[in-house]
């Protein structure tokens, strides 16, 4: 095996590291809650242009994947919601396959305390499919800080990933963050850029040039108050990471929508 081949198996091998579903459900979270007795269903579909072309440690490519996400969420109370995972995927011969199933509860500071920012914490767990991910049994924790200054959103959810089952089990948390950035163009449209990341385990990061960078142009529309729709084109900065995913992402709220 060539050098140039053994570098380029040991770059892909670190993107796979911790990065359980990131083509399925590519978001930065906002702290705003689904409202009590509101369900949100959502449809996350991506579809990867230029991705990883070989089979990884049992990780089938991910080159021409479309990867779909059924989010189901309920707000619970004020404070409190539910959310519920499926993630589906169709390959280059776009025949679709069960990839796995997760679950998330997620608090938040109500807004009636008029913090001076929006905080929540989301904590996800669950399971994916080997074949999939090199992590089958993984738990996500998700801190969300965000603020709205006039026309301005500022979004950051400095994530970190535990494996519990697969390549990394046991091995210490990794730092994934996530961050956005967007204006109102017009009182339906804002226009941002979005950051997404895996630095690799606290004091022991990967070097900047084998994390998974990706930046992403994002349109965000405000169709009505029972819809969102999120669009947006996602580009890898690295050789560590898919280089190039359409992503979009249609919510339907049901229930009494404030």
């Amino acid at each position: 095996m060539h050098l140039k081949e053994l570098l380029g198996i040991l770059l892909l091998c670190t993107a796979l590291r911790a990065r359980a579903q990131d083509n399925y459900e590519i978001q930065v979270y906002d702290s705003k809650l689904v409202p009590t007795a509101c369900t949100m269903v959502e449809l996350h579909s991506n579809y990867t242009f230029n991705g990883f072309k070989d089979t990884i440690h049992g990780v089938l490519p991910t080159n021409h994947a479309l990867h779909e996400t059924i989010e189901i969420t309920r707000g619970i109370c004020p404070w409190l919601e539910i959310g519920f995972y499926q993630f589906l995927t169709r390959n280059d011969d776009m025949k679709p396959d069960y990839v796995g199933n997760h679950i998330r509860p997620r608090i938040a500071v109500p807004e009636k305390y008029k913090l001076p920012v929006g905080l929540s914490l989301s904590t996800e767990f669950g399971y994916q499919d080997p074949k999939y991910c090199a992590d089958s049994w993984t738990l996500e924790i998700r801190p969300i800080i965000d603020k709205t200054i006039g026309k301005f959103y500022i979004g950051i959810n400095p994530v970190v990933d535990y494996s519990f089952q697969g390549e990394n089990a046991g091995k210490p948390v990794v730092f994934s963050p996530n961050a956005k950035v967007s204006v109102a163009v017009c009182r339906k449209l804002q226009i941002g850029f979005e950051y997404y990341n895996t630095m690799g385990p606290f004091g022991n990061f990967d070097q900047l040039n084998q994390q998974p960078h990706q930046l992403a142009l994002a349109f965000d529309f405000d169709l009505a108050p029972e819809w969102e729709l999120n669009i947006g084109y996602v580009k890898g900065l690295t050789s560590a990471v898919e280089s190039d995913i359409f992503k979009v992402i249609l919510g339907r709220r049901f229930g009494k929508v404030k």
